[in-house]
Parts: structure tokens; C-alpha cells; sequence
């Protein structure tokens, strides 16, 4: 649908290209089976659109949604992006693709490829993911293999909930905090994918400008955010966890008395839930996004600068403290460099988390542009050379994350690019996208590396032609 907001929309990578419009048409939702509590969709269909007709239905599922309700449920998916309720990992809770291949050709996944009784879908698709031989599935996330034009997703039957966020004062917690997060997740006593926001989040969800708490040039001081804070529902804080726990009244208790006493080992943390807070305090936003309802509320904080926009920076980080400290370090020492507000996000697995920074700039100044692209190229490289790598990055930023997985002499590239040319030997399919790029483009300078980016911003163009 063109909504991957953040990480380029529906930008092609090489000029001239012909841009195909998946959302406008192809907007069918298929199939959703009640018993096996699945769908089928096209790539059109948005997570709006899937909710209000499973409501219309009335039928006892939920979505899982991601944090802004507009985007596409398969493209979503095949971007390998996540949710928050315990089917918050999309891509691990699709079942069975149908794809366009470069050739022309109609690829059927897993269960798929086997036909149905008199010439209808045989009843095994959306339950079961690899069928027979090697689970093909996975080459056609992030990438430029095929066209998704159809997508099985499982859905979730609805159950009782209670979100719920915890307030920790320092900001030296955050270390302690991911230590005491990552038993409770691996043990699985945590409902959902939570999310650990530092307390500038709760000034810039207020949708208020940065102008409202601070008038002068520069990031905002870290004094000002605790002046500011301190008069917000949850007060002068350092960090705020947004869970969900999921089930029947006594066991959600049950739930929040072992997490409640993981946490008091970190002093000062203070659980509160919806009821403790006002209406249009973001809690009650989590509440709607961890329940499968889709919102937009989380746009809010683009209202931070004038004329936002803004990118993602999205590492994967060890849920370990020492590990989460050092991503963190480097994310502060570079955005002070650059004089960028430090936004985090961090959705905390039981093994990883995925440390998401919001860089929201002035997209009528080229100054600002200019800097924020500069932030992103050190940050990729300098938690890179510590072993943390992106999962999804912006169309300009895909060639360097992409060299950053360079083990084994570039082993997986070269067997991306290997994919690439047997499935699309003319390369005429989203070239570039990702860093895989077809041996009619590859090594004839249409990589962005290093200062290239600046350069582009600058009118100078990207590619061979253009420079």
C-alpha cells in the first residue's frame, strides 16, 4: 500500500522505474475462517479494513496490529514487522503465500502447492506453514524474489486483558530494567511483545511541538524533560514499560503480582493501569493496539518539529543490560553530535529486542536532512562494529546495512545475488531493494555508500546517470 512509513513508502531505488500500485485493487479480504480463527488477504487490505470486517461478522478474533493501523497486513508481514499481542511477530504467524515471479509464473507456498477437491483450495493452507521440502517462504520477505499477491494470516481468539505501565525515576535503571524484563519473557509470564520508552515519549505522545517545553535551537535539555515530565500524569521519570497481560481475571492477577515483584527490585518502580491515568494519557492508546483494535495515535510525536518526518534506526540488541547499554551509549553520544532529540523505542523479546529510534526532522531544511542522514550512517556503522545489526532500514541506508552482514566473504549476499539471477535473470524486479541487486545493475555504481546520501539530498542524484 505504500505506507512503510519510515523506511522509504513506496519509493522505487532506481529512477525511471514503473511503480505497481498493489493497494487500490487488490483490497479483497478472501477467506476468514471463525474455527480455524485464520484469513487470506491481498495486499491492499489494511488492518483497519481486516478489523471492521471481522466486527461486522462479529466473530470472537483479533488482529495484531502494529503501532500505526493504516499499513498493509501482508506488506506489513512481508516487511517482517511486529505487533503486541502474543501474535505480535507477523511474518512467524503468516501461513502460505501466493507470488508473481519475475518470469510471470503463479508460486503457491507450503500447504498451497497442494491442489484442492474439485479445483478449490485444499483446507490445509492457513493451518499449517512449511508442507513438504524446503519452507521457501522466508526468501520472499525483504526482498526482491516475487510479488506477494496473496497472504494467509492466523488471528487471535479474544480473551481477557489488562495493560498496565510501569515507571522507573533514573535513567542509570535502564540496564537493570532489561535484566529484570528478560526472565519474566523468556519464562513467558509476560503477555506480550512490551515496549520500554524513555520519558521524553510521554511529552511527544501529547502531540504538544517541542516549542511547548523548549524554545531554544539543540535538543531538548535533560532538566527541561524532567521539569515538563513532572507535571504529566506520570511525573519525573526516566523510563516507562507498557505491557499487556492476557487471560481470565485471576490469572491476569496472578501475572501482574510476579511482575510487580520482578520489578520492585529496581526502587522506585510504580505500576499503575488505565483506570490510574486520564483519558488521553497514551496508555489508553496501548490498551486499543494490545487488544487488536488499530489506531493512529502513535503519529502524534511527528508533531515534534515543523513540517516532520522522520526515519527509523532499527538494530537488534541481546536482551542483556550490558548489551542494551552499549547500543544506548552510542545512540546518545551520536545524537548529541548531530543535535537530534532522542526518541526510543524499544520492544523487548526474551532473547532480543528491537531498539527503534525515531529521528524526526524538518523536512524543509536540508540542513536537517542532511544531519539526519549523516546520524544514520554512524549509527549503522558504529553498532555494527559491536556486532548489532539492523532488521529493516531505509531504502537509502539498504546498501550499507546490507554490507554489514559480511561473514564469510559476503556468503549471503552472494547467495541472495545467486537467487536474484536464477529468479529474475533480466532484473527487472524492484532492483536494489534490500542491497540485493541484479547482475545487470551490480557493480556499476548504483550502491549509496558513505556520503552519497548527503549528496542526494543535496539535488545531486543517485546512481551512475545522475552524479
Amino acid at each position: 500500500m505504500g505506507r512503510n512509513i519510515g523506511y522509504g513508502g513506496t519509493a522505487p531505488r532506481v529512477p525511471g522505474s514503473v511503480v505497481i500500485d498493489l493497494g487500490r485493487r487488490m483490497n479483497r479480504i478472501l477467506n476468514i475462517d471463525a474455527e480455524n480463527a485464520s484469513c487470506l488477504v491481498e495486499p491492499g487490505v489494511s488492518y483497519f479494513a481486516l478489523y471492521e470486517e471481522i466486527q461486522r461478522q462479529k466473530l470472537p478474533l483479533w488482529i495484531d496490529t502494529p503501532d500505526v493501523g493504516g499499513g498493509s497486513v501482508l506488506g506489513n508481514a512481508i516487511d517482517r514487522g511486529v505487533g503486541y499481542t502474543p501474535y505480535g511477530d507477523h511474518f512467524a504467524n503468516h501461513c502460505g503465500l501466493e507470488i508473481v515471479l519475475p518470469n510471470g509464473e503463479l508460486l503457491r507456498t507450503g500447504m498451497g502447492s497442494l491442489p484442492g477437491k474439485d479445483g478449490v483450495d485444499n483446507p490445509t493452507w492457513q493451518s499449517f506453514q512449511p508442507a513438504y521440502g524446503p519452507y521457501s517462504d522466508g526468501i520472499f520477505s525483504q526482498s526482491n524474489f516475487g510479488i506477494v499477491v496473496r497472504m494467509g494470516m492466523w488471528l487471535m481468539p479474544e480473551t481477557g486483558h489488562q495493560s498496565y505501565l510501569i515507571t522507573f525515576p533514573r535513567d542509570e535503571d535502564f540496564p537493570a530494567i532489561i535484566e529484570a524484563i528478560r526472565p519474566l519473557a523468556q519464562q513467558r509470564v509476560l503477555g506480550n511483545i512490551p515496549q520500554l520508552r524513555h520519558v521524553i515519549q510521554e511529552l511527544a505522545t501529547t502531540a504538544q511541538p517541542k516549542s511547548a517545553f523548549h524554545s531554544s535551537p539543540g535538543p531538548i535539555p535533560r532538566e527541561t524533560i524532567r521539569q515538563h515530565a513532572s507535571c504529566l500524569p506520570v511525573g519525573d521519570v526516566s523510563w516507562v514499560f507498557y505491557g499487556t497481560q492476557y487471560g481470565d481475571a485471576a490469572s491476569i492477577s496472578s501475572q501482574l503480582s510476579l511482575i510487580e515483584g520482578a520489578f520492585a527490585a529496581i526502587p522506585g518502580a510504580k505500576l499503575r493501569l488505565p483506570s490510574d491515568l486520564p483519558p488521553e494519557h497514551y496508555l489508553h492508546s496501548r490498551v486499543s493496539v494490545c487488544s487488536g483494535v488499530p489506531v493512529l495515535r502513535e503519529l502524534d510525536w511527528l508533531n515534534w518539529v515543523p513540517n516532520a518526518a522522520h526515519l527509523f534506526f532499527s538494530p537488534i540488541v541481546p536482551t542483556r543490560g550490558r548489551d542494551a547499554q552499549a547500543v544506548h551509549d552510542i545512540v546518545v553520544r551520536l545524537h548529541a553530535k548531530y543535535g537530534f532529540d532522542l526518541l526510543p523505542t524499544l520492544c523487548v523479546a526474551g532473547r532480543e529486542m528491537h531498539y527503534i529510534v525515531n529521528i524526526v526532522y524538518d523536512r524543509a531544511s536540508v540542513d536537517e536532512k542532511r544531519r539526519a542522514a549523516a546520524l544514520m550512517r554512524e549509527m549503522i556503522a558504529e553498532t555494527a562494529a559491536e556486532g548489532y545489526g539492523e532488521y529493516r532500514t531505509h531504502i537509502l541506508f539498504a546498501d550499507m546495512v546490507a554490507r554489514t552482514y559480511s561473514w564469510g566473504d559476503n556468503a549471503l549476499m552472494r547467495f541472495n545475488e545467486t537467487i536474484k539471477d536464477a529468479l529474475d535473470p533480466n532484473g527487472i524486479l524492484a532492483p536494489g531493494r534490500n542491497g540485493i541487486w541484479p547482475k545487470r545493475f551490480r557493480g556499476k555504481g548504483w550502491e549509496i555508500l558513505g556520503t552519497e546520501v548527503e549528496d542526494a539530498l543535496d539535488g545531486k542524484g543517485i546512481g551512475p546517470s545522475l552524479s
